[in-house]
């Protein structure tokens, strides 16, 4: 499709040669998501240096009806910030947007703009004995606004939440290029729908989020990592409960993985051994920190801990990292896993949660019912046990195609999505929709929330301009703005 030049050069002039970019070697980057699944076309990349020239950018847009696809560090796991291939649209890069505008260790606060990148933020935390208690594995890349635009989770939801509990205010432009002002944190404000939390999770469609007030706690004065060979998702739910009692808000990272997939690491991630002497039919990964010097040393209280869970018989052997290197090297083993599995083959994964209480019984069930359904799969699910959110992930049978997940594999997913549905979960715990899921969405979710998303999606943005052809299921026989 081509755009008018008239739109084209209205960008040039607001923007300059920094901020609008259309030469095509610089584009090409960005226009395929972080998995190489999808695969758009934009004319140009907008990068915007300050509010006030994404408000001018939504301006243009609106008057000549161009969608606009906003993105951060492109790390989305379901092509959430790739434009739609016909080339309608046009990138809105946040990544110029990367100042700390402050950062306050007295107030616990840190007001970051959008294309802050997340190591970035922790770094600038650290700096004041605070930290940003949220990382994940793409911290390198992934940036504010998109971690607040996709309500990310990662592995310390189990003690401070998602994005949305650690979001105190938002400021965001939207669709028309008025701005939201809402970074003030009011601890109270009855004023209404909750705009805030309206654009956490929203993915961009409806508004850019430009900047974001985020909380900061305390640095931790020591951590400590253990490794625990269990026998099944039910005996390592029993452990959590068990630390969950004893060790109280020292407790940040509770990760569950399965001996095929940890031995998917050990085959393909060089460097990477396994902490456990023997075979154990599943693992669990546990974090205990400590931000108070007078509290007990974690890794004293980690030991008491699971000397109390071996004798009681909750888990077949522990070992504790013994030096901040082998802390990391327990948790490289975990957070490995995507790229072992890509290295072994095609396969489709799956971002699931369900009711805590009923996740272990779900990571054997359904895996078992998939392997039945589809001879020659591999069905197996690791991560998040203690906030009801695994990866259950489906490796396609020997000798697939490369690009089986996106073809012979999508029974598989719905398949998988009917399960997680009927034990009362959602199809998507933290990765967003997207465009990978939006079809799932609509064919699963019940019709109240299918008729608020497009009611709240046509209100704020009416000529769907925003991120088109994500999260939001268009309403049955309607055509694509």
């Amino acid at each position: 499709m081509t755009l008018p030049t008239s739109a084209l050069e209205a960008f040039r002039e607001r923007l300059g040669p920094k901020g609008f970019i259309d030469d095509r070697a610089a584009i090409e980057p960005w226009l395929t998501d972080w998995r190489g699944r999808f695969h758009g076309e934009a004319a140009a990349l907008l990068s915007p240096a300050d509010t006030a020239e994404v408000v001018a950018i939504l301006r243009i847009a609106d008057s000549h009806r161009i969608p606009l696809v906003p993105q951060g560090g492109n790390t989305s796991m379901v092509g959430g910030a790739t434009p739609p291939g016909d080339g309608s649209a046009l990138l809105l890069s946040m990544r110029r947007m990367n100042r700390i505008r402050s950062l306050s260790a007295e107030d616990g606060i840190a007001v970051a703009e959008a294309g802050v990148i997340l190591a970035t933020l922790h770094e600038a935390a650290g700096g004041v004995g605070m930290r940003f208690p949220l990382t994940l594995g793409g911290k390198g890349s992934a940036t504010v606004g998109g971690l607040v635009s996709t309500n990310a989770g990662g592995t310390q939801v189990l003690r401070f939440g998602t994005m949305r509990a650690l979001t105190l205010g938002v400021e965001a432009v939207l669709p028309d290029g008025t701005i939201f002002e809402g970074l003030n944190p009011l601890k109270k404000d009855n004023r209404g729908y909750d705009l805030r939390h309206l654009l956490i999770g929203a993915e961009g469609t409806l508004g850019v989020v430009t900047a974001a007030s985020l909380t900061l706690v305390p640095a931790v004065v020591d951590r400590a990592v253990g490794w625990i060979g269990v026998d099944s998702p039910h005996q390592a739910l029993a452990l959590l409960r068990h630390l969950e009692a004893r060790a109280g808000e020292a407790l940040e990272g509770f990760e569950i993985v399965r001996a095929d997939s940890l031995a998917l690491v050990l085959g393909h991630v060089p460097g990477t051994r396994a902490p456990l002497a023997g075979t154990h039919p599943w693992h669990v990964l546990v974090e205990l920190v400590r931000s108070d010097a007078d509290e007990e040393p974690s890794a004293a209280l980690l030991e008491r801990l699971l000397a109390s869970a071996l004798e009681a018989g909750l888990c077949r052997d522990a070992a504790i990292a013994t030096s901040e290197a082998q802390a990391e090297a327990f948790w490289k083993l975990r957070d490995s896993l995507s790229q072992a599995e890509r290295a072994h083959g095609p396969a489709v994964q799956h971002d699931i949660s369900v009711p805590v209480a009923g996740m272990p019984d779900f990571m054997i069930d359904a895996a078992a019912e998939v392997e039945a359904r589809f001879p020659g799969v591999s069905a197996t699910a690791f991560g998040h046990l203690g906030d009801g959110n695994v990866h259950f992930h489906v490796r396609a049978p020997a000798g697939a195609p490369a690009d089986w997940a996106m073809g012979a594999g999508k029974p598989v997913t719905s398949y998988v999505h009917d399960l997680v549905v009927a034990a009362g979960g959602s199809i998507s715990a933290e990765h967003g929709i997207g465009q990978m899921k939006r079809d799932e969405n609509a064919r699963l979710a019940d019709p109240a929330r299918l008729t608020t998303l497009r009611a709240i999606k046509a209100a704020l943005d009416p000529h769907g301009l925003m991120n088109p052809e994500k999260l939001v299921p268009l309403a049955t026989g309607a055509a694509a703005p």
